[in-house]
């Protein structure tokens, strides 16, 4: 059955993500336009995640923040949406999520998923090597532009508690509750609550 439930998920991942991309492609190409005219360097962003199995790949977002930022003030954390490295149409992008549709790319390309645990950096807060057996396993399944942490804590609890999350994800999920966490995620992008933790 798991396995059955992993063929639909890439199923659901290739088609939502391809359908996604054409549909959105007009409301892409406005973000683009308006990163572009608002602050200089590139439209996207990229960087190294931490991915199944603990395989290194790179992530695509808007950026929505000044070049070099994460060598800037206080490097990778981001408090509040008053940091003055977000630009401005960038704290609208992380207000909405919507700096994470370029992520499609990364779930078409097969790297992510719709759905699934969130991919940290590799080495911050840890090491792949620096987790232990039972953290790992959130490392089972592909990591997806939401999940279950992202629609019930956010970034509200620390990573430690959120791997707690993740890895009862990977033990049940199934395309009901992927379906589930996409609804979810949709009221708490509207909610905006717990953005910056």
């Amino acid at each position: 059955m798991r396995r059955l439930n992993l063929f639909i998920k890439r199923i659901v991942d290739i088609c939502g993500s391809l359908l996604g991309i054409i549909l959105l492609s007009p409301l892409l190409l406005i973000i683009a336009l308006a990163i572009k005219f608002n602050s200089n360097g590139p439209v996207f962003f990229t960087q190294d995640r931490l991915g199944k199995n603990g395989k290194v790949f790179k992530i695509l977002k808007f950026r929505t923040m000044v070049v070099n930022a994460e060598r800037i003030g206080s490097g990778l954390s981001i408090h509040t949406e008053n940091d003055n490295r977000i630009t401005k149409v960038g704290k609208i992008l992380r207000a909405t999520s919507l700096d994470e549709l370029p992520q499609l790319w990364n779930v078409l390309s097969g790297e992510m998923s719709i759905v699934g645990p969130r991919p940290p950096i590799p080495y911050h807060p840890y090491k792949y090597e620096e987790y232990n057996d039972f953290q790992r396993r959130r490392f089972d399944m592909k990591p997806g532009i939401t999940g279950l942490s992202q629609v019930t804590v956010r970034n509200s609890v620390t990573w430690d508690e959120k791997i707690v999350l993740d890895i009862e994800y990977v033990d049940s999920f199934n395309f009901w509750l992927d379906l589930r966490m996409l609804l979810k995620t949709i009221k708490v992008i509207i909610k905006r609550e717990n953005i910056y933790g």
